[in-house]
């Protein structure tokens, strides 16, 4: 980073700094006597500080915040629609868990690696070691799709499941913004409507939606939401990055857990793109470890 960007990052964090000490003691003052009601949280000056730093940006972000106690949510710019990249695999490896629970597919099913249409670039291990003409469990495939977000993995998915019925089921989830003209775009809202179904999947199919979370939660990149966070809370996320974008959604499992999504584009460094990604996710964990943890809280807080 030259010396200007540096700075207006500096000025960026300092105002939602003091923005977030002016949300933490305008909440206190409203808080509920002891045994008040639990869900009655204003979260108007958190959202506030969100925007003051994300308008301190460069940057073009879409962010939306789902609490998992109260149901209460907001968002900066929650629609904008903004490339995926790879947060879309969230929905797609939910999807195939549907299948699975449903009876409609096996985790000991193979897919064909055809070389010739699944030779993808970026991240992941079968661009390299991968065979052509041998069959990959889907286990190993929705596995290394979310934990090393292989591309290639991602491809025979889409190309075995069909891109059509995974648009479909998105659809069905509440997604909105589904591969518009075909591109793989979305918007923050869309993406928090698919971690609240994998949630929901999870209570329905406990077994099956744990290991989905546990993937979810040993991603190799967590420089994003978890990069600022304390050691031991758990975060179940998927990061995705491309030339301009920097996308970072998930589940923080923290005493009183929510559900944080943050997309951005016109990134101009995509180191910088995810430490503002990581700031935006400290300032909304500060301000949660600050309120009551409520009848449902999450594992694995601090």
């Amino acid at each position: 980073m030259t010396r200007w960007p540096r700075l207006a990052a500096a000025l960026g964090a300092a105002l939602a700094l003091l923005v977030l000490v002016w949300a933490r003691s305008a909440y206190k003052a409203r808080q509920s006597p002891p045994g008040g009601g639990w869900a009655a949280v204003d979260y108007e000056p958190l959202r506030l500080a969100v925007q003051a730093y994300a308008r301190s940006r460069p940057q073009r972000f879409g962010i939306y915040f789902r609490d998992l106690v109260s149901g209460l949510e907001w968002g900066y710019q929650p629609d904008e629609p903004i490339p995926a990249a790879s947060t879309v695999k969230v929905p797609i490896a939910l999807y195939v868990n549907q299948l699975v629970a449903d009876g409609r597919l096996s985790w000991s099913d193979r897919i064909i690696y055809r070389r010739e249409l699944d030779l993808a670039p970026g991240a992941g291990v079968l661009q390299y070691q991968g065979v052509d003409g041998q069959g990959y469990t889907l286990r190993v495939l929705t596995n290394l799709l979310i934990t090393i977000s292989d591309n290639v993995a991602w491809r025979m998915l889409e190309r075995e499941l069909g891109r059509d019925n995974i648009a479909a089921f998105m659809r069905r989830l509440g997604g909105r913004t589904v591969y518009p003209d075909g591109k793989n775009i979305t918007t923050a809202r869309d993406m928090g409507t698919y971690l609240a179904a994998v949630l929901d999947f999870a209570r329905r199919h406990p077994a099956l939606g744990e290991r989905l979370l546990d993937d979810l939660s040993h991603t190799i990149w967590d420089v994003g939401l978890s990069g600022l966070l304390p050691a031991g809370v758990r975060v179940a996320h998927k990061e995705g990055e491309i030339s301009g974008v920097a996308d970072d959604v998930g589940i923080v499992f923290a005493r009183r857990p929510y559900i944080l999504c943050i997309l951005s584009e016109e990134v101009q460094d995509l180191n910088a793109g995810f430490q503002d990604i990581a700031r935006i996710s400290r300032m909304v964990f500060d301000f949660q470890k600050e309120l009551p943890a409520g009848p449902s809280s999450g594992s694995s807080g601090t």
